[in-house]
């Protein structure tokens, strides 16, 4: 490839195989990285170097959101040092042409695949997969279709502008002081302007002048819409292989685009909820929305922010544009509780249009519409239901839903939770997650049951602005005893080895010097750790409160109230319950002492617990995050995998191989009949809380996301058989047995008599 004389005033580099690099040093780094983000999938971006990929899925998304081939190979061109291959012009064109030519749409509680053009759904047709899933009404015939003319409105985001309004729009909707989030804002730029004027850069040789920056912003912006009266051809397919038609359309090119037109249902009965005024959007808030409402529709599709970044905001901003009825869908019961108190808090929304579907609150909304929260477990479950579980369950599946919110969408490619998406029936579908990753490679199926990737925010771009914590990474490494690591040598069992390396004596030490001193700093703590055995020898031995998945609701809810707001406790030991479900602004300390596997998003949802924004920004790290790995095991393979997410958004980890003070400050397990015998209670401890921790806790119910991590043979089983004693099978454990007169004196007419004998 050969370099274009300005080359150095060129942010980018284009590769024959779809690799992109950017200099996020470079003056246009901004613009440049917002326009790749739109078009190519991140694969790794730290501080100096990013590298994105031009993938099938990731042009599927940039043409759903208005880009077409023509402005996207121009753009590219522009910002690259050379000039781009002739391969990737290709691949461009090939995988754009076909977006948009096939949309999925809801009428009447029935999926139609529709189309201006009869030639693809004549394509689809042909396959064997998409015709035996096609309803075929009385008096069609081969390939006739239902027909219909269509008054197409003019789009409410995102449409082309003049130059003269375009100048005007460059305010931020609610960004600025004294403005309010009512809705997404109409009229912002989708990718940012090119700085007007040469390019100043301090290096030799000739500055270029990047001209044509209105036609290049205008390109960007231009959008796809079928023409005012244009014919609509449709064909019908059955609910339950709704599924494998989106596949099979994807496979063969002809991806399907979901776009709901709220404006103009007269079907659906109107939410009336609006965003409170003192509501606030942040830039990337408006950007992401901007992505699905961009052209006046609801386009369905993922976004990804960081935890603590304001998904949440998101989608009640998004349900309140939409303003038809929504379920959203949890991935537990805290999470549930979270979500209703967060929309009541943003919104205007009032008790009648709000209710819960979980194991413990059965609610149904009393207005014609409304907001309801519920789980992907509750609403998934296929076994027999109780009579008010099976009467909400009834009124879900009877009912077209206007909006479809997905809270960690990461979970919904398991085969149990994918069923979701058949049982209700939704015309817009938003999936949010922090974490777009999986260990069984199953994430890209979302590109089919959701719908592409809208956006995706900068983790150390947002630190930089303030918007989340800047986190300090380190792994501090624990040298094992002589005699815990010659044990874990010789022991068989891996769930045994797991729980030497986690309850090594100087980790123990490691553990309680770090919590001494950040205390001594006033800093909140978070102690994680997935093997419950290790996290309550923890706790009890420093004196610390614990949850797991055996703590009642009344007793999480005292512990983190206690740890928000009592000075005298700060520090809380946590096991994987913790991972998404707890949602703790005060921490800013994390601590992990024992992991699952190498889940790269378990690493990153425990990061996010302490990425909320905290009150002492400044330029240097305000956040900490270890993990304490005994060294010569296992464990350090295993974090070094999970790292690797969490070091492709451009964090990096120090490693500390010893912690200054420690030996000197050091009084637990120093001396050796200490040690022994602490592994001697190892060695004798049994695995049953890890059991209930793996029962109880919803996030572990997902299916395989981990399974390629994990042997068969070290995982606890799906059913687990204990003895137990009849008063814990009724429920009786902590109880004792009474007998209360009752009554007073009021006694049996018989025992009456006897007493007056």
């Amino acid at each position: 490839m050969e370099l274009k004389p300005d080359y150095r005033a060129r942010p980018l580099l284009v590769f024959a195989n779809g690799s992109v690099i950017l200099e996020a040093f470079s003056p246009l780094a901004e613009q440049a990285m917002d326009f790749l983000v739109a078009i190519a999938e991140p694969v790794s971006r730290p501080s100096m170097i990013h590298e994105y990929k031009l993938t099938e899925y990731s042009l599927y998304a940039a043409v759903s959101v208005g880009l077409d081939p023509k402005s996207i190979v121009d753009v590219l061109n522009r910002l690259s040092k050379t000039t781009i291959p002739t391969k990737v012009k290709k691949f461009i064109h090939q995988h754009t042409e076909s977006v948009g030519r096939v949309k999925m749409v809801l009428k009447d509680n029935h999926f139609y695949v529709e189309s201006q053009f009869p030639d693809s759904l004549r394509t689809l047709l042909r396959d064997d997969v998409v015709r035996a899933a096609r309803v075929v009404h009385e008096g069609q015939i081969g390939d006739d279709f239902r027909v219909e003319q269509v008054a197409v409105q003019e789009p409410m985001f995102g449409s082309k502008r003049t130059k003269a309004s375009k100048s005007k729009s460059k305010k931020p909707l609610n960004g600025a002081p004294g403005t309010t989030a009512k809705t997404p804002p109409a009229d912002t730029e989708e990718f940012g302007d090119f700085p007007a004027g040469p390019v100043e850069l301090n290096i030799d040789g000739p500055i270029p002048t990047l001209e044509d920056e209105e036609d290049l912003t205008e390109a960007i912006e231009t959008t796809l819409h079928p023409a005012a009266g244009a014919l609509l051809s449709s064909f019908e397919v059955r609910a339950e292989n709704v599924e494998s038609v989106r596949r099979r359309c994807s496979e063969l090119g002809l991806p399907v685009i979901e776009e709901y037109d709220f404006r103009v249902d007269t079907t659906l009965p109107r939410l009336d909820i609006d965003l409170k005024a003192s509501a606030r959007l942040r830039p990337y808030q408006e950007k992401s929305l901007n992505k699905m409402f961009g052209n006046g529709r609801a386009r369905s599709g993922i976004v990804v922010l960081p935890c603590g970044a304001g998904k949440t905001l998101v989608g009640v901003t998004a349900a309140c544009t939409i303003k038809r009825s929504c379920l959203v869908l949890c991935t537990s019961g805290v999470s549930v509780d979270q979500w209703a108190r967060e929309f009541r808090s943003w919104s205007t929304i009032t008790e009648r249009q709000i209710a819960k579907f979980t194991s413990q609150s059965k609610e149904k909304f009393s207005a014609p519409a409304g907001v309801l929260i519920s789980t992907y477990t509750m609403v998934t479950f296929s076994g027999k239901r109780a009579y008010d579980a099976q009467k909400l369950m009834d009124f879900i599946c009877s009912r077209e839903w206007g909006f479809l919110l997905l809270d960690e969408v990461h979970v919904v490619p398991a085969d149990m939770f994918k069923k979701v998406l058949t049982i209700v029936k939704a015309h817009a579908k938003l999936g949010l997650t922090a974490t777009l990753v999986r260990e069984d490679n199953k994430i890209s199926q979302l590109n089919y049951l959701i719908g592409p990737k809208l956006f995706e925010a900068n983790w150390l771009d947002l630190a930089k602005k303030g918007h989340i914590a800047n986190v300090q990474c380190a792994e501090v490494w624990c040298e094992m005893s002589k005699e815990f690591f010659q044990e874990y040598l010789d022991q068989p069992l891996a769930r045994k080895r797991q729980l030497l390396q986690a309850m090594n004596p100087r980790k123990i030490q490691s553990c309680a010097f770090l919590i001494d001193y950040h205390e001594s700093r006033g800093d909140k703590i978070i102690v994680f750790s997935d093997n419950v055995f290790a996290l309550k020898f923890y706790a009890n031995k420093l004196g610390r409160p614990f949850i797991y998945g055996g703590t009642s609701p009344a007793e999480r809810s005292r512990i983190l109230q206690q740890f928000r707001y009592n000075p005298a406790l700060n520090t809380i030991f946590l096991s994987k319950v913790g991972d998404t479900s707890i949602d703790i602004p005060e921490a800013s300390v994390l601590i992990q002492i024992s992991c699952h596997y190498g889940s790269r998003r378990q690493e990153a949802q425990r990061l996010g617990r302490i990425l909320r924004a905290k009150k002492q920004m400044g330029s240097g790290y305000n956040a900490f995050f270890y993990t304490l790995v005994s060294k010569d095991t296992e464990e350090v393979y295993y974090s070094a995998k999970r790292q690797q997410f969490l070091v492709d958004q451009g964090y990096f980890f120090k490693i500390i191989s010893k912690l200054e003070g420690l030996e000197a400050t050091s009084t637990v397990y120093t001396e050796l009949n200490e040690r022994l015998e602490l592994l001697a209670t190892v060695l004798v401890s049994n695995l049953d809380d890890d059991e209930m921790d793996l029962v109880e806790d919803d996030n572990l119910r997902y299916g395989d996301d981990d399974a390629d991590e994990v042997d068969a043979s070290t995982q606890a089983p799906l059913f687990i058989q204990r003895s137990s004693n009849m008063a814990s099978l009724s429920g009786a454990d902590q109880m004792a047995y009474m007998e209360v007169e009752r009554g007073g004196r009021q006694s049996s007419r018989r025992f009456r008599q006897r007493d007056k004998q």
